[in-house]
């Protein structure tokens, strides 16, 4: 009689070596996409929240701005809704620099966009974002205003989110 228990090679299971080298392609490509996943999530971050919030805190600055007449220098737009005095209104100075705050040209928002309480150029506890703006006189109907938003910190070691928009204040309009 012929023996049943005759195995063909190629039914033989996998070897500890197999297994091992598996494991280690496996997780050569594991980390490779783990590495990407980390990208598109600062990116995203970054690019996509951050500087969509720095774009809306400048242009939320900006209306404040516009919607004051021309030849307002007392209204304080540093807190909201604006008060009649205590500010600079839209005279001319300040800086779009955010590295050079001007009194009186810059706040400061939280992380949630709340406006924080702040009377100098050194920026308050817990800030976020900040807004610095300037007033250029063109001619004496035409002014140029030049908002630019800053968010404080950036996820990773990427540049920080800014966003600057720059109108034309014209009088009488």
């Amino acid at each position: 009689m012929r023996e049943m228990n005759t195995q063909s090679s190629n039914e033989n299971g996998s070897t500890l070596v197999e297994v091992i080298v598996s494991i280690l392609i496996m997780g050569t490509v594991a980390a490779g996409l783990l590495s990407m996943a980390a990208i598109a999530l600062t990116q995203s971050e970054n690019q996509g929240h951050l500087a969509a919030r720095t774009a809306e805190y400048a242009q939320d600055k900006m209306e404040q701005l516009l919607v004051l007449s021309f030849g307002d220098s007392t209204s304080d737009t540093r807190v909201f809704p604006a008060t009649q005095a205590g500010g600079t209104g839209i005279a001319t100075g300040g800086s779009a620099d955010p590295a050079a705050p001007v009194v009186g040209y810059a706040d400061y928002l939280d992380a949630s966009g709340n406006l924080l309480a702040s009377n100098s150029a050194t920026p308050p506890a817990g800030w976020f974002y900040q807004r610095v703006w300037q007033v250029t006189s063109l001619s004496a109907t035409l002014k140029e205003v030049k908002v630019t938003a800053i968010v404080a910190r950036s996820v990773g070691r990427m540049q920080r989110p800014t966003a600057t928009l720059v109108s034309l204040r014209s009088f009488p309009f």
